[in-house]
């Protein structure tokens, strides 16, 4: 009992000191805790030209120091009149490189995702989160230094056809390349005491994508803010909007919200 009270609290410390790591829109060469599980509900959407949202349920396991793994099931109205079940994708990442040393480390991890939707295909962005069936894989790599945290990662995607008999188009246009670069800061708490403090952190992340079959590509800017109560208790706030773009998409200055809250040596 003591040594899972001890492990608890160690959690609880280390998750503040590399917090500014837990980007809203990406996701860092680091993983969660060993023996930990996470459980995030996430809403985005837009307003323009009518409102309309996508709500996502997603289970995050900590495996192993090096592997991750997370289930994601989705619904929206994006393609119906109302809410509708989208499908789910799967999600995993290996941590092969940790460079560490006090108060930073640099970390490189390679992931892979999988997805079945079955939405209607009328984008030429290729988009796992609810929009199509398809793989991912990629590298990221993550800089901790002190507060702030920098991360890049870079993907390739290959869309297939949809469930529910949504066929692509005949083409090249099936492959994708997605890359991003992210930075998050450790605004509170000045000092660090002890793991009840409240963690605020600060984001700015651009996220692209080419799609070389269409030749068309976008660039967004997505600033975010961020809340960590108890070490354990998330929220999320973003807002994303384009850079560049002159791909269709679904949406474009779309809004997130997520609530995530982690439980440590559960297995």
């Amino acid at each position: 009992m003591k040594s899972i009270l001890f492990a608890v609290i160690l959690s609880g410390m280390i998750c503040p000191a590399f917090s500014q790591e837990l980007y809203v829109n990406t996701e860092p060469a680091s993983n969660m805790a060993t023996h930990s599980i996470g459980i995030r509900l996430e809403n985005q959407g837009y307003f323009n030209p009518v409102y309309k949202d996508r709500t996502s349920l997603e289970v995050m396991f900590g495996a192993s120091k090096h592997l991750m793994i997370h289930g994601t099931l989705y619904e929206s109205d994006y393609y119906h009149s109302q809410q509708h079940f989208e499908g789910g994708s799967a999600y995993a990442k290996y941590r092969f490189l940790s460079i560490d040393s006090v108060q930073k480390h640099f970390r490189g991890a390679v992931f892979a995702k999988v997805s079945d939707i079955n939405n209607p295909l009328v984008n030429q962005e290729i988009s796992l989160e609810g929009d199509n069936s398809g793989f991912q894989t990629g590298v990221v790599f993550t800089q901790l230094l002190h507060k702030l945290a920098l991360s890049a990662s870079a993907s390739y995607l290959h869309a297939l056809d949809n469930s529910g008999g949504y066929h692509l188009p005949i083409g090249n246009a099936h492959d994708a390349v997605g890359y991003t670069l992210s930075a998050g800061y450790l605004l509170l708490p000045k000092s660090y005491n002890n793991y009840n403090q409240v963690n605020l952190n600060i984001y700015a992340e651009l996220l692209g994508k080419s799609n070389p079959g269409y030749g068309q590509s976008y660039l967004d800017a997505a600033p975010a803010v961020q809340l960590i109560f108890n070490s354990v208790f998330r929220v999320d706030f973003s807002y994303r909007t384009p850079l560049y773009n002159n791909m269709v998409r679904t949406s474009i200055n779309t809004y997130l919200v997520r609530l995530e809250y982690n439980l440590f040596n559960v297995f």
